[in-house]
């Protein structure tokens, strides 16, 4: 029970942080949870089934070959990840009424990110136990946090703008940018020091979500009402 809450307590923070950034107009607790459920649910097996693919037609067995960790970290697990994402936002909320607010993208894309996170940590943390959990709590959960509101920021400006197709797409692509860099130093971590660029990537990407937020926060249509 210790390791379950470890590993959920992290999700939870974030999850109730950018619920607070939402200052003008609340949504629904009801597609919130449906976003959850559609990360740690349908990404999660959208996932396991592109990875069983890859595995078989495309595998990288050498884990010091730094073009095969390239490939992996930006094309197998950042681009698999991202879109299995994506498109749990893009077909099931995005089109919804609901998502009336660019701020709505953020914290949609952010609650479908934390679904995934979670069903991810939890695995992590009952093998690892707990100092897999607090390291997770200061690394790979704040990873996906960013990850979200960045693609997210894109989707939220998408929706009402006429180049909809391109933002979303953007929004698809640079979370995919943060998210394999942020693997490919990890990955690559038999070269000594080079790990510390993941850690340069996540504070990076956590400086410009915080950007994201406010920028979306300033524009909502809600904020004179």
């Amino acid at each position: 029970m210790v390791l379950l809450l470890s590993a959920l307590a992290p999700v939870a923070a974030v999850i109730i942080y950018v619920y607070v950034k939402d200052k003008y107009e609340k949504e629904s607790k009801r597609y919130l949870t449906l976003a959850f459920v559609l990360g740690g649910i349908v990404s999660i097996i959208i996932t396991t089934i592109l990875y069983m693919f890859f595995d078989l037609f495309l595998p990288l067995p050498d884990d010091y070959s730094i073009w095969q960790q390239f490939v992996k970290a930006f094309f197998v697990v950042g681009f698999i990840e991202e879109f299995s994402k994506y498109i749990m936002v893009r077909g099931f909320l995005q089109p919804r009424k609901v998502f009336n607010e660019p701020y709505d993208g953020i914290i949609y894309a952010v609650m479908v990110s934390m679904g995934f996170a979670a069903v991810e940590n939890i695995m992590y943390v009952l093998q690892g136990g707990m100092n897999v959990a607090l390291l997770r709590a200061f690394t790979a959960i704040p990873a996906h946090a960013t990850f979200g509101i960045i693609m997210g920021y894109y989707m939220g400006k998408a929706k009402f703008s006429q180049n909809r197709h391109l933002w979303n797409l953007v929004g698809l692509f640079t979370a995919v940018l943060f998210h394999g860099a942020y693997d490919f130093f990890l990955f690559i971590g038999f070269i000594p020091g080079i790990s510390l660029g993941a850690f340069v990537s996540l504070i990076v990407g956590i400086i410009l979500s915080k950007r994201a937020i406010k920028a979306h926060q300033d524009i909502s249509h809600f904020k004179e009402l």
